[in-house]
């Protein structure tokens, strides 16, 4: 949020607007997605280790994320690389050493995180198929149900690292072309990466926020406002109403005395 608001100042030029506009986006944008990776962590260490002392690691996240994004963020400062980059202020990529700049204090990082959220999900994945197999030898119903609900958890974890790569792809593209075609850029290319890697915030309220207590308040707020006739929303809202109430039955009827 920090480097989208500085990112609207847009191109400020040269002076202090620039250099803090490079500073902020560098900063805040590589500490956004090491954020997920804490994440990552904590569900691996839990699902997988058994471990649920991460409640201590608190003040280790905050030093590896902040004093990572901190030392990335200087490595730049260094040969004084920050200054107008196109639309807005970031390392500056006229000279070679600047491109390599970009790649090793920014997208490196990114794709070591896209990498690391990745192995760690297919590895919580495996652990819980392998404890819904044993419920289901076992016939323990109440395994059972703690496994698909932790699935459904699990589903949505996943979108981390898918949200990274729809982000941030067609910004590693555009990089990778810029060394191979330093004259001749792509406008197209650049629209798509700007516009995805714009998006990111947009992508994780869907994922993350877009849920079914979301959708019910949605569907009645547009009930009071919009003509029955046209609202074609009403039988997938209807259908979602009617599977979250077919798996609450289950629930309710295995409940003993």
């Amino acid at each position: 949020m920090l480097a989208s608001l500085f990112n609207m100042l847009g191109n400020p030029g040269e002076g202090f607007l620039c250099y803090a506009q490079g500073y902020s986006s560098q900063f805040f944008s590589i500490a956004s997605f090491l954020w997920t990776t804490t994440i990552s962590f904590t569900l691996h260490r839990a699902a997988v280790k058994h471990k649920t002392d991460v409640e201590g690691f608190g003040a280790i996240f905050h030093a590896y994320v902040w004093g990572t994004s901190l030392v990335m963020t200087i490595i730049p400062l260094i040969g004084n690389d920050y200054g107008p980059a196109g639309a807005w202020c970031w390392v500056q990529s006229e000279t070679t050493a600047g491109k390599v700049l970009r790649f090793m204090t920014f997208y490196l990082p990114l794709w070591g995180a896209i990498l690391f959220n990745g192995i760690a999900y297919f590895q919580i994945i495996r652990v819980i198929n392998n404890a819904t197999s044993m419920a289901a030898e076992l016939s323990d119903r109440q395994l059972q149900v703690q496994t698909r609900v932790d699935m459904k958890a699990l589903n949505r974890y996943g979108y981390y690292p898918l949200i990274l790569i729809g982000s941030f792809t067609f910004g590693t593209i555009n990089r990778i072309y810029g060394f191979v075609e330093a004259h001749h850029p792509l406008f197209w290319l650049y629209c798509l990466d700007i516009a995805s890697a714009s998006l990111m915030g947009f992508f994780n309220s869907i994922a993350y926020g877009y849920n079914n207590s979301v959708r019910r308040v949605l569907r009645e707020r547009l009930d009071l406002v919009w003509p029955e006739k046209y609202r074609w929303w009403t039988s997938g809202f209807t259908r979602l109403n009617n599977s979250s109430e077919a798996e609450m039955v289950p629930l309710e009827a295995d409940q003993g005395p």
